[in-house]
């Protein structure tokens, strides 16, 4: 029986969505509380099991690679200083070998997972969009690889979304299914607005089999015209089974602004550093508002 051992994190994109903080800080480092985003899906990875990680980056994200390398000189001050519990934060991030690849050109999603082709070989391999946190008490990745030890075949990632925000996703069209796990009759991308054949939305997560790269080598392009992974994966569909699956977490979309800032504020929520005065600040927001209204 194949088990997934490897995976892919698309990191190349522009970030155009946060210049000009992104102009020379990679959008994948912007720091939510006092980790980059990156992290989370790294750290995600890691939990689920998998062994390997290819980070596919482009121009300007040397900051990816320093950030989970060593950094001797900051450790040895740490150490000096005796502050031991921020060493372990900042070892963290390089106790797993990572490998890089860079996408020379930014060709969309589909090209961004071809680019690692070599890395994969024929093993079946995880991709994590670094767009999606998902809160879970058991990793997100870890529900699609345990569905995909049962069905060896390929297996994405879905939540609901609302009807008029199907526009933005990936969509599928479920043909059965079978507890949380759908098989299904097609993948869209991006439909138009009214025309999704269902609310269920691709989302960011992905146990795919190594025939997708026959299907992405041929560099069809697709919505926006860009290589477009849900097209691969459409094509896929039609010689093999894959499956969606309706994982359990909640799921935080740092791609975007006030999505970013939702997913700030929870998380800080959470932590014990800040928390308790946190709440006191928004509570104060919130009465200031009341009073505006």
């Amino acid at each position: 029986m194949k088990t997934v051992k490897k995976a892919i994190i698309p990191a190349a994109g522009l970030g155009t969505r946060f210049l000009p903080a992104t102009k020379a800080m990679p959008k994948e480092m912007l720091p939510i509380v006092d980790k980059p985003t990156i992290q989370y899906i790294v750290e995600e990875a890691i939990e689920s099991g998998i062994e390997d990680i290819i980070i596919v980056t482009g121009k300007g994200k040397r900051a990816i690679e320093d950030h989970f390398d060593n950094n001797f000189e900051l450790e040895d001050n740490l150490v000096k200083k005796e502050k031991f519990e921020l060493l372990e934060k900042v070892k963290q991030p390089s106790k797993v070998d990572i490998h890089y690849i860079r996408q020379k050109e930014p060709k969309g999603l589909g090209h961004a997972v071809w680019c690692a082709r070599k890395f994969i070989g024929d093993e079946p391999f995880a991709v994590l969009l670094g767009d999606d946190i998902v809160q879970a008490e058991k990793p997100c990745l870890k529900q699609l690889m345990d569905q995909f030890d049962e069905t060896q075949s390929s297996v994405i990632g879905v939540q609901q979304v609302p009807d008029e925000e199907t526009h933005r996703y990936g969509i599928i069209d479920p043909l059965t299914i079978e507890g949380r796990r759908y098989q299904v009759s097609n993948f869209v991308e991006k439909p138009e607005q009214g025309t999704a054949p269902s609310n269920l939305a691709i989302m960011g997560r992905y146990i795919l089999t190594p025939e997708i790269f026959g299907f992405l080598d041929r560099q069809e392009t697709g919505a926006g015209g860009e290589i477009q992974l849900t097209d691969a994966i459409q094509k896929l569909n039609e010689i093999q089974n894959v499956y969606a699956y309706d994982f359990e977490g909640k799921r935080y979309d740092v791609g975007e602004k006030l999505g970013f800032v939702k997913t700030t504020v929870d998380m800080a929520l959470e932590n014990e550093e800040i928390k308790e005065e946190l709440y006191k600040y928004l509570a104060k927001k919130i009465k200031e508002q009341k009073m505006t209204v």
